[in-house]
């Protein structure tokens, strides 16, 4: 083999590094970029615990199987007045939510089986580890933009009805 043919091979090779790593930060930083949007899948009322009149509409997503329980509304840059997600778990237990990964500040509110607000974590901060648990058991948890759950004047007690699209 010449010194020439030999010293293109050694260079090509010593560049593939470089080509395969520039592909990948570029494959991260768009990565990185991707903003996840709200999707409505379905809608929620909030209703007074006496007289069951409405006290707002919700559009919502909902979070039933494991990977959408563990993301939640991690990642989202924001979130509307009248949107939310609504977990929705197969049994009636102690809950327990986290920050982790959540940018926008929350009012958690934990429902039991029969559809009625049993606790609230409000002003949740975003990245914020601490556990945040309810204080009774929770079939349902329903997140929503913080200060909204005292603005509404949500009480333990009030309701939820929902359906899905």
């Amino acid at each position: 083999m010449s010194t020439t043919k030999f010293f293109k091979i050694f260079i090509l090779f010593l560049s593939l590094p470089l080509f395969f790593n520039c592909k990948n930060e570029k494959n991260n930083t768009s990565k990185d970029k991707v903003e996840i949007n709200f999707t409505k899948e379905g809608t929620l009322s909030l209703k007074k615990a006496g007289s069951d009149s409405i006290i707002t509409n919700l559009d919502i997503e909902f979070a039933e199987d494991e990977y959408e329980t563990q993301t939640g509304l991690m990642y989202r840059t924001k979130l509307g007045t009248y949107q939310g997600m609504l977990f929705i778990f197969p049994n009636l237990q102690m809950r327990s939510f986290y920050m982790k990964n959540t940018k926008i500040p929350l009012d958690i509110i934990y429902i039991d089986d029969k559809h009625q607000i049993v606790s609230f974590q409000k002003n949740a901060k975003p990245f914020d580890e601490t556990s945040l648990p309810s204080e009774a058991p929770a079939k349902y948890v329903l997140e929503i933009n913080a200060g909204l759950s005292d603005e509404w004047q949500l009480e333990i007690g009030d309701k939820i009805d929902f359906i899905k699209d």
